[in-house]
Parts: structure tokens; C-alpha cells; sequence
């Protein structure tokens, strides 16, 4: 792979959440939350319940000897993990709250965060035995020559009539206990991230699930060739890719005898000495493995028929024509807008009026009771100097105006000819800010990068709105050099 490929694709990267929550501020703290809460013990919570327990941890932290304070409530951590994908929020069927969970993403990061922290020195000898293992049951499953066959399965024969023997005569060959404890580990650990993997398939399904409705949407014709198959009652989601596979897993995980000699090979290895050295959320996790596998994966199956039905319901419900009509209108209208972009300016005032309408929603939990006490307020007034504009702040503002450069450029180009320094005071003095707080803000960012600021000193300023009243700020003190002024050509 290219240099600049893989830097694209770390790019790419960077704004997925598994790596914003490593590179996070407060980021201990965040994947040690999260791990507690969400992945240690439960792996839903309810949202009350999240919030309780949250808060409980937060002011845990705060008043313990930590370095660093975690300043916020429980309901704005829970609101910003969400939007930065931490977190899922799902309403089930019959639930009065939502449940939040980790996303797959998080999940992998607070993994892999925890495996640095208990990180392997060497390659254990289980883990050699189970690629081996592996190895070898595969070359025999794809071997196609009758008598390659049979001389690995004589071969397999001799060995277990000399097992036999060695048995029959009371020699048994059993691993050691510490030999036993490390791939009793490494099966734990393996059965962990199956159980994960649900998770992924889960992700895999609501994909598809966006996927068909949107090609179901975008299809312009009467019957597509996704309708007809609906229509027909093809399940969609079930024969794809991630569905035929989740239904294999799902087929052996529900086989009689296979979950009989699960449950029996669990109850002897729990009964072995050996078993009594593993940690106690170790043995814990091997008496349950049935069912956790059981629950979750039951879970997804209970997904994916929803998302198939679902499917099929929006199909012949017809409710896909006001989707697609609706889609064709945005189209139409970016359409005109594009058509549009050269002849009008994004600043330029229109003769309509939108009124909109809005309502600011919230749960029960954020209600706080009213306290009298807080009306009080202090009938003394202080003369305000103006707003202080500070250079960090720059930035953002840039980002969301649309500021005339060209002409702030054009100013200081024909003011500096007669003048060998101008703070942004002066400039407004004999120039007049047409775009308002626009101009400061663009004079600010233009002095950034060429003119001398002034550390630690601050000048006000005044300047006109677009209304007729006159505004004022603190500003940092900036000065454009003359000698500078073919900069600004």
C-alpha cells in the first residue's frame, strides 16, 4: 500500500469513534466509565438507571485526590457520548424508557484499552496448540484424494488404539493445572469476543435495513426488482450475506447435541482443580456462556425478523410512495438551488418570511424544582465596556460567517499607503465595518496572519450595525505594518 493510501485511510479513521474516544480529553476516565457501567456487568441500562449510576461515579471522581475533574452532569455526558457515537439509545417494543448501550466501536475500544493493561509478554504455548489444531482439522476437511484420506484417518486410528492402551494399563497423560489454567483463559477469552461479534452482526442487519429502504425509495419505477421479491415474500435481510451466516451460527447454536456436549464439557472443566485458580468473573463467565450466547444471539434473531417484517410493512402499507415523492422533492430543490448558486449570493436578503415553529423537548428527569431564592437579583448596574473578542475565538467565528475579504484587503491596502501602522481602531475610524461584526472579525483574522500583535493589551472599538445602533467591543491590540502592506495586494 502507498504511503499517502494509508495516510488517506488513517485519515478516515480519525473520525470514527473507536479512535475519537482514545484521543478524547479526560480519556481514562471516559473508557473506565464506560467499561464499568456498560461492559463489566450490564450491557443495557435503562436511561434512568444510567444517569443515577453515573452521576454516582462522576461525584465519586470529583471528590476523590484525581488530577483532573469531570465538570459536567450525568445527563450531558450521556447526551455527548451519543452524539460522538460512544453510545446506542433504543426504545424496545413495550419498554417505558430508552436503554442505552456501548456501540460496537466503543466496545472495541475500551477492549483494547484493557488488553494493553493485561497484554500477553510471549506467545503462550495454548495458542499455538489451538492454530495447529485448527490447522490441521482444516487440511483434512479439504482434502479431496480417497487415499490421503485414508491414511490420515488410520494414522488417527493408531494413535487413539495407543491412547487406549496407555489408559487400559492406568497411564493417563494429563496436562499440568498451570498448563490447563492458560487455555482455559484463552477459550474465555476467544468466547468473549463471540459473544461480541453479535453485536456486529446486529450492526450488519440495521445496515441492510437503511440499505433497502433506500433503494426501495430511490427505485423509479412501479414494481422494482426489490418490490417484487417483497411482494413475492423473500426475505431479504434473512438471504443476505450477514443472514445466511447469522442463521448457520444461529442453527448450531440451537443443535440438541451440540449444546449437550457444550453444557457437559463446561460442568467437567468447572469441576477440575485447575478450575479453582481462574478469577471468580472467570468461572463466572464459563457458567453462563450457554446462556449469554443463547440471549444474545436470540436477541439478534428477534432484529432481524423485526427488520424483515418490518420491510415487508412498509412495502404494502404503500407507505414508500410519500418517501419517494418527498425524496424527489429535496432533489428537486437542490437541483434549483445549484441552478441558482452563480446569480445569488448567499448573504443576499430574499422577500420571503419562513416562520417556523419549535418546541424544546425533555424527559421528567432534567425537571428541577423552581427555587424563589433564585429570583433575587442584584439591583445594581455596571457600565458595560463592550464584549471582549478573544483571538482563540477567531477561528469558530471564521468557520460559520461568510466575510468579504477581499474587500478588508482592498481597506488596509489603500489606508496603509498613507499610514505606517493602523490598529483595526483606526482602520475603522476611516473605513466603516459594512459587515458588521463580520468586519471585526475578518480584520481579526487577517491580523493573525499578518500583522503584530500587541501581548496583553487590549484596545475598544465601536463600529455601526446594520440597524443604525452603534456596538462596541474589547479587543486584543493588533497593528498593520505599512511595511506589510503588499501582503494585502
Amino acid at each position: 500500500m502507498k504511503l499517502q493510501a494509508r495516510i488517506a485511510g488513517y485519515r478516515r479513521l480519525r473520525d470514527q469513534p473507536l479512535w475519537r474516544l482514545l484521543a478524547a480529553d479526560h480519556a481514562p476516565e471516559l473508557v473506565g466509565l464506560l467499561q464499568t457501567l456498560l461492559l463489566d456487568g450490564e450491557r443495557r441500562l435503562p436511561g434512568s438507571i444510567l444517569h443515577e449510576r453515573l452521576q454516582h461515579h462522576l461525584d465519586a471522581i470529583n471528590a476523590s485526590d484525581l488530577p483532573r475533574e469531570l465538570p459536567r452532569t450525568a445527563q450531558a455526558y450521556v447526551a455527548h457520548w451519543l452524539s460522538q457515537g460512544y453510545l446506542e439509545r433504543r426504545l424496545p417494543e413495550g419498554a417505558s424508557e430508552e436503554e442505552y448501550e456501548l456501540s460496537a466501536q466503543a466496545t472495541q475500544a475500551v477492549r483494547f484499552i484493557a488488553g494493553l493493561e493485561a497484554s500477553r509478554s510471549t506467545a503462550t504455548e495454548s495458542r499455538l496448540s489451538l492454530v495447529i489444531q485448527q490447522l490441521v482439522q482444516l487440511a483434512e476437511q479439504t482434502e479431496t484424494d480417497p487415499t490421503a484420506r485414508l491414511d490420515a484417518l488410520y494414522a488417527e486410528r493408531d494413535r487413539l488404539d495407543a491412547e487406549i492402551a496407555r489408559a487400559s494399563s492406568g497411564k493417563v497423560a494429563a496436562i499440568d493445572g498451570k498448563r490447563a489454567v492458560e487455555r482455559t483463559r484463552e477459550i474465555i477469552q476467544l468466547a468473549d469476543d463471540l459473544t461480541e461479534d453479535f453485536r456486529r452482526v446486529r450492526d450488519d442487519f440495521e445496515q441492510l435495513n437503511r440499505e433497502f429502504r433506500e433503494r426501495i425509495i430511490d427505485d423509479e419505477g412501479e414494481r422494482g426488482d426489490i418490490l417484487d421479491r417483497l411482494f413475492e415474500g423473500v426475505d431479504l435481510i434473512g438471504d443476505s450475506e450477514a443472514g445466511r451466516s447469522f442463521n448457520a451460527f444461529w442453527s448450531l447454536l440451537n443443535d440438541a447435541e451440540q449444546s449437550a456436549q457444550l453444557d457437559a464439557a463446561l460442568e467437567m472443566v468447572l469441576s477440575r482443580n485447575f478450575a479453582r485458580k481462574l478469577q471468580r468473573h472467570e468461572r463466572q463467565f464459563l457458567r453462563g456462556l450457554t446462556g449469554v450466547m443463547l440471549e444474545r444471539g436470540s436477541h439478534v434473531h428477534d432484529v432481524m425478523q423485526n427488520f424483515a417484517r418490518s420491510l415487508r410493512g412498509f412495502v404494502q402499507s404503500r407507505g414508500y410512495l410519500e418517501q419517494r415523492r418527498l425524496n424527489q422533492l429535496l432533489k428537486q430543490a437542490q437541483a434549483e438551488a445549484l441552478q441558482l448558486r452563480d446569480s445569488v449570493q448567499a448573504r443576499q436578503r430574499t422577500p420571503y418570511t419562513l416562520q417556523l415553529t419549535t418546541s424544546r423537548l425533555r424527559s421528567l428527569a432534567q425537571w428541577r424544582l423552581h427555587d424563589p431564592r433564585h429570583a433575587r437579583v442584584d439591583g445594581s448596574i455596571a457600565r458595560s465596556e463592550g464584549a471582549a473578542i478573544s483571538l482563540d475565538s477567531v477561528g469558530d467565528l471564521v468557520a460559520q460567517s461568510e466575510i468579504n475579504y477581499r474587500g478588508l484587503r482592498r481597506d488596509l491596502h489603500e489606508l496603509l499607503a498613507t499610514h505606517e501602522q493602523l490598529s483595526i481602531a483606526g482602520v475603522l475610524a476611516r473605513r466603516p465595518a459594512e459587515q458588521g461584526l463580520g468586519s471585526i472579525i475578518g480584520y481579526l483574522s487577517l491580523a493573525t496572519r499578518h500583522g503584530v500583535v500587541a501581548d496583553g493589551e487590549h484596545e475598544a472599538i465601536t463600529w455601526q450595525g446594520k440597524d443604525g445602533s452603534e456596538r462596541h467591543a474589547r479587543i486584543p491590540l493588533v497593528w498593520f505594518l505599512k511595511e506589510k502592506r503588499h501582503e494585502f495586494a
